[in-house]
């Protein structure tokens, strides 16, 4: 397959869908896991550190920008194999099989995605533009992201917003994750029932932590 074909094939297509998947998924660990520092009750300060390690130094910049390339590609990728599939099934089934023949999530991707990628854009603008604006590149005044938290999760419909955007991650993510492995040739009966139960469980959790972070500061179930 040669690089052209990596892009413009449907093959090639998902098998960048299912790498830049993979990475994004190996964020969230991360992500999930700073973010879960707001739940040591210390005014911040567990959190402060992990997020002033991950703006201030040089391997996670770079990384970021990896990331963000990654997720690029990944939107770009994802919306034209929804266009593309659409276009081959012009014409619809004889028989409408509903969730016996697909979840209705799986069917979904793309709206799905589009809910995720709204979501995403909201919490951009709330928290990484301004923090990075201020920081710079190399030099800077870092903003604090805790108290930062405290303002924007004390809006309603913030809260809301974050909630909804959390659970379309959910669903993105219960067909996704096995999806990924299953794209890489994980087929084999034994090993793809536990990817998908891990799955399901990664679709669970890391979207539940993202949010009850809003919900945590809005009820004041902490500092």
């Amino acid at each position: 397959m040669t690089w052209k074909q990596v892009f413009t094939s449907s093959i090639g297509k998902k098998l960048v869908m299912g790498f830049t998947g993979l990475f994004l998924i190996l964020f969230l660990i991360i992500h999930a896991g700073l973010n879960a520092c707001i739940w040591a009750n210390d005014n911040g300060k567990m959190f402060l550190e992990g997020a002033h390690f991950m703006g201030g130094n040089w391997v996670p910049r770079i990384l970021e920008i990896g990331l963000f390339a990654g997720l690029i590609l990944h939107i770009v990728q994802g919306y034209l194999l929804t266009v593309q599939n659409k276009s081959k099934r012009s014409v619809g089934y004889a028989v409408d099989y509903g969730n016996q023949g697909s979840k209705w999530y799986s069917r979904s991707m793309g709206l799905l995605g589009t809910l995720v990628l709204l979501f995403l854009i909201l919490h951009l603008a709330n928290f990484w533009v301004p923090n990075r604006s201020n920081q710079g590149w190399l030099l800077g005044e870092e903003i604090n992201l805790y108290e930062k938290m405290k303002t924007e999760f004390s809006v309603l419909w913030v809260v809301i917003a974050y909630v909804l955007g959390c659970i379309a991650l959910g669903y993105h993510l219960a067909h996704g994750f096995k999806s990924a492995f299953r794209t890489y040739g994980v087929h084999n009966k034994r090993y793809f029932s536990m990817i998908k139960g891990i799955g399901y469980s990664f679709a669970v959790i890391v979207p539940l932590i993202f949010a009850l972070m809003p919900l945590s500061f809005y009820f004041g179930w902490i500092e």
